[in-house]
């Protein structure tokens, strides 16, 4: 931590002095940025970036989402308080292009260390079609995924990273750099604990690529077209419902396209989120006789859940979707 850093670095920093008094949030007179109890303190915009942080940083962390369990990400709206808070903060973890207040509120705020998820990764363009590798040709490439830039336009790539482990291990290197940049004195931790995340991560992904290697199918339809990283990793294929949004009503021709896939893939269940309406995935599974089930997005995780059991649990729904016992 840098103990010259001013406290308050936006143009309304009166403003956001006063209230941070209001919500006795414990900022520190020091200048150093850090909770009352030493904490590094560190702002993440929505669960996986916060899981990151928890896990890096450790002990000498106090980690604040952005974004409430049970939350829709996508449409978050910033109070005065939370864009006083990344001014604030020691690091900010967030990914570009998700929610673009948040994008917004990082650019107004200046906040000295930021992590920036996209940074550390490639984002790649996905339709309601993704093929992953192996020779697939990924369909429906560049069409509208759902996401808006910080600026209203279109996103440049689908920024649902996380759900590929070599990916989100990419992001957890760049977020540890970031974390040690802002708390010096903790490096080496923050680099173990870094390396260990990693090493974690690597693990899942050879649990899926052993879990899925054979299988009777490699299509899975979902409502959420948020797993084309998965579905690319591991050579399957996601064929969406809709884009982000699980409750949008899918067009006529979607849905004679749907048909067709789960026909000729011999496709068994229909995934939905569990937070998000099941109406039309029980749709489409009704006209095919198929089954409905559950992948999460993990844009968000519930009380006694963490980012690996919810992979888990999602790499268990897949294995029996597509035959792979």
């Amino acid at each position: 931590m840098n103990a010259s850093r001013p406290l308050i670095r936006t143009a309304s920093a009166a403003s956001a002095l006063g209230l941070c008094a209001l919500a006795l949030s414990g900022c520190g007179l020091g200048g150093s940025g850090a909770e009352e109890n030493g904490k590094v303190k560190v702002v993440a915009s929505f669960y996986p970036m916060k899981f990151l942080a928890q896990q890096i940083g450790g002990e000498h962390v106090e980690v604040e989402s952005l974004t409430k369990p049970g939350t829709e990400p996508h449409d978050l709206e910033l109070s005065p308080q939370q864009t006083a808070r990344l001014s604030e903060a020691d690091l900010v973890v967030y990914l570009k292009g998700l929610q673009p207040a948040v994008d917004e509120g990082v650019q107004q705020a200046e906040p000295e260390h930021v992590a920036e998820a996209t940074s550390y990764t490639d984002l790649e363009k996905h339709g309601g079609d993704v093929h992953g590798e192996d020779g697939h040709e990924k369909e429906g490439h560049g069409e509208d995924h759902g996401h808006g830039d910080s600026s209203g336009g279109e996103q440049d790539g689908d920024p649902h990273v996380w759900l590929d482990p070599v990916r989100y291990a990419e992001i957890a290197g760049g977020v540890g750099e970031q974390l040690a940049k802002a708390d010096p004195a903790h490096r080496a931790t923050y680099r173990k604990n870094t390396s260990d995340l990693r090493k974690r991560l690597m693990s899942l992904d050879e649990e899926y690529k052993s879990t899925l290697r054979k299988k009777k199918t490699d299509t899975f339809i979902t409502t959420h077209a948020a797993f084309g990283y998965l579905a690319e990793r591991y050579r399957l294929h996601e064929a969406a419902v809709t884009g982000v949004d699980p409750d949008s009503e899918p067009s006529g021709a979607r849905m004679k396209r749907l048909h067709k896939i789960a026909k000729a893939d011999d496709v068994d269940t229909v995934f939905f989120e569990s937070s998000a309406s099941d109406r039309t995935a029980k749709t489409l599974a009704g006209d095919l006789n198929l089954k409905t089930g559950v992948l999460s997005p993990l844009e968000t995780a519930e009380k006694g859940e963490d980012y690996f059991s919810v992979m888990r649990q999602n790499l268990l729904s897949l294995r029996t979707a597509l035959g792979a016992d």
